[in-house]
């Protein structure tokens, strides 16, 4: 639970059987998901007890094959915030947790400053 500078109270809530993947990583927050739903996800970002974005990671392989994803879990009907913008990045030789060419696909609940605002504890991948 986050207070806010008026006073209004932020309580951050994440879908049933999450657990925290790493520390807070540069420009995202901490990474959260349900291990059985990866490597695709979603995978919950928290920054301070904020959502601050939702990812999902499609390996290139899927898209090469033309296959479609369809009825991807978000919040599963869980309170969260508007979505502020989206960036799809590819990593082309994947990264830790994920060493497959994929795609980070994040929608963001916080502006771009904010989000780049984001120190980290860890490098980013």
């Amino acid at each position: 639970m986050t207070t806010k500078e008026d006073g209004s109270v932020y309580l951050l809530v994440l879908p049933k059987g999450v657990i925290k993947l790493t520390p807070s990583v540069p420009k995202m927050g901490e990474h959260w998901a349900i291990p059985s739903t990866m490597p695709l996800g979603p995978i919950y970002g928290v920054e301070k007890g904020k959502l601050v974005f939702i990812e999902q990671m499609p390996a290139q392989e899927v898209f090469t094959k033309g296959e479609s994803i369809v009825d991807l879990d978000g919040m599963k009907g869980l309170p969260s915030p508007s979505i502020n913008h989206t960036n799809i990045e590819f990593q082309e030789h994947g990264h830790e947790g994920y060493e497959v060419p994929h795609y980070d696909i994040h929608h963001y609940f916080i502006t771009p400053d904010a989000r780049d605002a984001i120190p980290g504890d860890i490098p980013p991948h």
